[in-house]
Order: C-alpha cells, then structure tokens, then sequence
C-alpha cells in the first residue's frame, strides 16, 4: 500500500506560481511512476505530468508543457508540481497518484488539493 497526501492547494491571480507536493508513506517509490492530474468541476479527470521515480524521466500533458515542472524528492518521498504561469482555465482539484512505472496504470491516489486561479 502506497499512501499519498497533497498539499500546497490555494486560491491564485491568473499569473501566479503554486507549488503543489505529495508526501508518499508505505513503500519505497523505485518501481513507481508518480502522476499528477487534475479534475475541473463537470469535467472529466486528466493527465498532467508523470515522472518515473528511479531515473527521472518525465512526460507532461500538452497543456502544461513550459509551465509545469514535475520533481521527486528521495530524501523525502515527495513529489512535487511546481506551476507558473497559472491560467483561469487551470483551475481543479488536483490529485496525486502511484503506479507501475511499466505499464502506467495508477493504483493509488490522494484525496486532491483545490487550485483556484482568477483572473
């Protein structure tokens, strides 16, 4: 069992920069990829940025392509999502999730923290 908590969720101006982390506990994190993705309200939820926990490699959505970075930290467990730029069209509840890092299917997820951008 992986366990996962975000935080750092808050209400922004359009503009702005947020860092969002995900403290992971359970397990060690080497053979897992890490996600991030989002949730607008009526929308579906989507993908935003992945990192491969062991070698670093990380893939992003189109839409947070030159204004999202994904990072890990080993010392401790976390991953974070540092945003700039943010857009009214960013705003969700924005999740954390634990998966194969071989076929990318997402086994654990945290309860979300809300990201309010205004413009």
């Amino acid at each position: 069992q992986v366990q996962l908590a975000e935080s750092g969720g808050a209400l922004v101006q359009a503009g702005d920069s947020l860092r969002l982390s995900c403290a992971a506990s359970g397990r060690t994190l080497g053979n897992y990829a890490m996600g991030w993705f989002r949730q607008a309200p009526g929308k579906e939820r989507e993908f935003v940025a992945r990192i491969i926990w062991f070698n670093g490699v990380t893939s992003y959505a189109d839409s947070a392509e030159d204004r999202f970075i994904i990072s890990r930290d080993n010392s401790m467990n976390t991953v974070n999502l540092q945003m700039n730029s943010l857009k009214p069209e960013d705003t969700a509840v924005y999740y954390c999730a634990a998966g194969s890092r071989r076929s990318l299917e997402y086994t654990y997820w945290g309860q979300g923290t809300q990201v309010t951008v205004f413009s």
